[in-house]
């Protein structure tokens, strides 16, 4: 069997992995029109590439169908439960960088830390006879961070699409997601608790615990190794 490396299938953090990894002399490329999730390793034997969303990469190094597989820390986390026990971090790649953040109304003048998102969230839990929303794609981590903080109050949104936007359609009265610049965050009028940064993320590459290992996998394992941290 060979050592099947994940990697993601289009966007900047395909463009961004392929250099990582042929700056270390390893060419990945695409084996196919752009529509074709197929794709080959040069510069050493015995592995082979596998196109994914980054999304879909924690989920197969959680059931060991890929060896390898990058993709950022925030969502290995997420998707993962105990994910320290299931893969291993090799190399954080020093690219895709973004902050999973907590971030309330600008207009909330009172509210800078999470000691005053919890009052706020009791204050407006007895005016309006429920919990502050808050909306996220992150509720594992969101929850994990807001146990520890002593936060207790709120209740958890689903939101896939424009998380940024809920509080401005009325569906969110806060937010936690993704960021990287707050751009957008700044343009729904937004503003990020002072420690409300839940987990700073980057892309990462991630060895699976639970894929087959065998003598041909561990070899392959090695020259990889080898290579990237010449």
């Amino acid at each position: 069997m060979r050592l099947k490396l994940g990697v993601p299938s289009k966007g900047r953090l395909m463009e961004k992995t392929f250099d990582w990894f042929g700056a270390r002399g390893l060419e990945l490329r695409r084996t196919g029109s752009d529509r074709e999730y197929a794709g080959a390793v040069g510069g050493i034997e015995g592995v082979d590439l596998v196109l994914l969303s980054a999304g879909e990469i924690p989920r197969e190094l959680d059931a060991g169908r890929i060896h390898l597989g990058v993709t950022g820390t925030d969502l290995v986390r997420e998707r993962i439960p105990d994910w320290a026990r299931r893969v291993e971090e090799i190399s954080r790649m020093g690219f895709g960088q973004a902050d999973l953040i907590i971030a309330v109304p600008k207009c909330w003048i009172d509210v800078d830390t999470l000691e005053d998102l919890d009052a706020a969230a009791a204050a407006f839990r007895r005016e309006h006879g429920h919990r502050l929303r808050i909306a996220t794609k992150y509720h594992r981590l969101v929850r994990e961070f807001l146990r520890e903080a002593g936060v207790a109050d709120y209740r958890l949104v689903d939101s896939q699409g424009a998380t940024e936007g809920t509080v401005k359609n009325l569906t969110a009265e806060a937010v936690a997601d993704i960021t990287s610049t707050g751009d957008t965050l700044r343009a729904n009028h937004l503003k990020i608790i002072s420690d409300g940064i839940i987990h700073r993320s980057q892309a990462t590459l991630f060895r699976s615990k639970s894929a087959s290992w065998g003598d041909q996998e561990r070899a392959a394992m090695t020259a990889v190794e080898r290579k990237i941290s010449a």
